[in-house]
């Protein structure tokens, strides 16, 4: 069962990664990051490792997830980081990195994505923003299902963003099939997908004892926006209330993720979204923070889940 108080921390926007998992042994415990190579994710993976756990960088490039491994491990100590391919957008490649996964997955962190791409599609047809950061993770955590049943406590951490506030996951035509492109309704519907998994996933999978959350990082510059203009992001630093102060270096942008994966206070919390180190309470007109109602409905994550069974399926 999960709990219904809201979850305070000790921590904040400013909080790094590093100072979140202080004090927590990982050791013996076993995870994966999916994009695992920069920005995010490797302060993530950084962090895991630095508190004992076995990590495996799940990333599309593996000769970069090499040079991340090394830099992890000279940093922290920890020679068990390992580094296997997996492409999101590729179900033969999801398929493969499930079938070669042995034994309990006891962190999943699920942090790969693209952000306001011009308009791609896969080899289905799937719009690639969709497909990236939904439906690869879906098939990615639905296909390790076992693997985390079977670690005991399993946590499963859903990377989203403050702009699932953008839009909903709109069922009538998630592919854009019907209605013009718009790159960042395309993400904020991916976006909102994140939160929605995790609120059918903690259902599904609670007597398995896998807790699922979702979380906002944080305004943080990386890799991840590659396709987006200067201008671009000018206007989301000012939608975040201004001046530089309002973005994270990485090290800070992996702390609320790194927080959801280990931390003690939230021990049977699932289905919830945080962002800078608190759970987050609903979004609130005129600002850019909390979670939109919708992402957070029961119904939609149910028939989400339903839908994307049935795409993988079909494909």
């Amino acid at each position: 069962m999960t709990t219904s108080t809201p979850v305070n921390t000790p921590f904040t926007s400013e909080s790094t990664a590093l100072e979140v998992v202080r004090g927590i042994d990982l050791a013996g415990r076993r995870a994966v990051v999916t994009g695992g190579a920069s920005g995010i994710g490797v302060e993530t993976a950084r962090a895991l490792a630095a508190a004992g756990a076995d990590v495996t960088l799940a990333v599309r490039n593996p000769e970069a997830g090499q040079r991340a491994a090394a830099e992890i491990t000279g940093s922290t100590g920890n020679d068990r980081v390992l580094v296997a391919p997996l492409d999101l957008a590729d179900l033969a490649s999801v398929a493969t990195f499930v079938s070669t996964w042995d034994g309990p997955l006891h962190i999943l962190v699920n942090n790969a994505g693209i952000m306001a791409s011009p308009e791609m599609r896969t080899p289905q047809g799937w719009e690639m923003q969709f497909a990236t950061n939904h439906l690869g993770h879906f098939a990615l955590t639905t296909g390790l299902h076992r693997s985390l049943a079977a670690a005991g406590g399993a946590r499963v951490v859903s990377v989203s963003s403050a702009a699932h506030l953008r839009s909903p996951v709109v069922f009538e035509d998630i592919h854009f099939e019907r209605r013009p492109y718009d790159p960042w309704l395309a993400y904020g519907q991916s976006k909102t997908a994140n939160v929605l998994f995790a609120v059918d996933a903690t259902r599904r999978w609670a007597d398995d004892g896998i807790l699922v959350n979702a979380l906002m990082p944080g305004a943080i510059r990386t890799n991840l926006q590659r396709y987006v203009s200067d201008e671009d992001l000018a206007r989301m630093r000012a939608q975040s209330g201004g001046g530089a102060a309002q973005w994270k270096t990485p090290e800070r942008g992996a702390a609320t993720s790194v927080l959801v994966a280990t931390s003690p206070l939230l021990n049977g919390v699932g289905g919830r979204y945080f962002e800078d180190c608190q759970e987050a309470g609903p979004n609130q007109p005129g600002t850019r923070t909390g979670y939109a109602p919708y992402a957070r409905d029961p119904e939609a994550a149910g028939r989400l889940w339903q839908v994307s069974e049935e795409t993988l399926r079909a494909a």
